[in-house]
């Protein structure tokens, strides 16, 4: 078995296209509309991808606090300096739970946890 994707229901796809694209650094592998109220968007490639979808007859996703999902960055430091030009708050850290690795988290448009993590 291999894993396919995660599934995001968004309020707003264009929001959420900026973030996962300009922030997160995914790239845009097709977006469609398949009804007058359905839009989506598969991002990321290889083993990292991600789906959005944007429905006006269902509500975005509740995100709660015990959801998170997370990015491999090269260097923590370098991504805290391009949240901080996007305008992206820290949500919480930076963490060291042991010398090879280091975490923080932000919240994506729609209250998701997102976890950034460099690993040595």
């Amino acid at each position: 078995m291999k894993f396919c994707w995660t599934t995001l229901t968004v309020a707003d796809l264009d929001a959420s296209l900026a973030f996962y694209t300009e922030v997160v650094g995914l790239s845009v592998d097709r977006r469609m509309k398949p009804s007058p109220e359905m839009e989506l968007a598969f991002l990321g490639s290889g083993e990292t991808k991600l789906e959005l979808i944007r429905d006006t007859r269902a509500p975005a996703s509740g995100m709660g606090g015990a959801i998170s999902i997370g990015f491999e960055v090269e260097s923590l430091d370098a991504m805290v300096e391009k949240l901080k030009a996007k305008g992206v708050a820290v949500h919480s850290g930076p963490f060291q739970p042991n010398p090879h690795i280091r975490y923080l988290f932000v919240l994506d448009p729609n209250g998701l946890k997102v976890q950034l993590v460099e690993s040595h």
